[in-house]
């Protein structure tokens, strides 16, 4: 028996491994890849006793102490080891398996959608996405000159961008943009969300790439949808925060520089911006679908919510 386990014990470490690499497709789930480390470990500290005793003709009923052993490290860590549930622990719905083996928060996908709104967006768009492929034959997409004409719920964005404003002391930080879209306007410091990346992931990463600063309260505050004649279709979101440190540092793509909030330069940014970006610096949650040519503005309406928490 014991040599029958030693002969197939890198089978159960390719799987444990394969298993790990499959979770890096699920957000949220760093606590459990780092589990499965944890399991592959004592399963070789397992295998690595049960060789000895092999090898040095032993008792195999010492195999029963090893694996006592092996059970008494992983409870002590057993918190690391195995933080998986069957169950979603806020309304107890049996999990599948993505849910369970990916997803630290070990929620199934309602609860997660509650707790993760704007990520729920992004999925059910790429599903939406995926399921517009399946048509046979589909219409190509000629852009009207107004809002009014696009169906914005079936509406899909090509892109999906971030934009991170923090105020601090009465300034707000700001780039201005040197190369790629939007050259030689000013901007928030963003950019776009890379595959297996949440939006927030996507927003502290960016602005730490556009300022050299460290942002550390970001909080969902808006979208943007944006949709240009020449055919680029884009999602913002939009995150602010209140504290970020570290040293201004310019990047190849943006200059960094403070600005006082009432001294906004609206003059040399997007159109779009004075339209929603005062209302949203106030603690205004937003909306807003535009249409742009190059960098005109042609259209445009914008919904605001205020936050109750500001």
């Amino acid at each position: 028996m014991l040599k029958l386990l030693a002969d197939n014990y890198l089978w159960f470490l390719i799987f444990i491994l394969v298993l790990n690499m499959t979770q890096r497709k699920y957000a949220h789930t760093q606590k459990k890849r780092i589990a499965t480390i944890y399991l592959a470990t004592l399963l070789m500290v397992f295998n690595i006793l049960v060789v000895v005793i092999l090898t040095k003709e032993l008792n195999h009923y010492l195999a029963w102490p090893a694996f006592g052993l092996i059970l008494i490290i992983g409870y002590v860590f057993r918190d690391r080891a195995w933080p998986f549930k069957m169950h979603c622990v806020k309304c107890g719905k049996k999990l599948d398996f993505d849910h369970i083996f990916g997803c630290d928060d070990n929620l199934c996908v309602d609860c997660l959608d509650e707790k993760y709104p704007e990520e729920a967006e992004k999925r059910k768009e790429k599903e939406a996405k995926k399921a517009k492929k399946n048509v046979i034959e589909e219409e190509p997409f000629i852009c009207p000159d107004t809002v009014e004409e696009i169906d914005w719920d079936i509406w899909e964005a090509e892109e999906h961008c971030v934009l991170s404003y923090v105020i601090k002391d009465g300034k707000i930080l700001l780039i201005d943009k040197k190369q790629g879209m939007g050259t030689g306007l000013v901007n928030g410091p963003g950019g776009h969300i890379e595959l297996e990346e949440t939006a927030i992931e996507a927003a502290y990463r960016e602005f730490n790439e556009e300022t050299g600063l460290t942002a550390s309260n970001l909080e969902y505050r808006g979208k943007l949808r944006f949709q240009f004649k020449g055919g680029v279709s884009m999602i913002g979101l939009v995150y602010f925060g209140t504290e970020a440190e570290g040293e201004l540092k310019s990047s190849e793509e943006t200059t960094p520089f403070w600005c006082d909030v009432k001294e906004m330069p609206y003059d040399k940014m997007w159109e779009d911006d004075k339209l929603w970006l005062p209302r949203a610096i106030e603690g205004e949650k937003f909306d807003g679908v535009f249409i742009f040519d190059d960098e005109t503005m042609l259209s445009q309406k914008i919904t605001f919510e205020k936050d109750e928490d500001k």
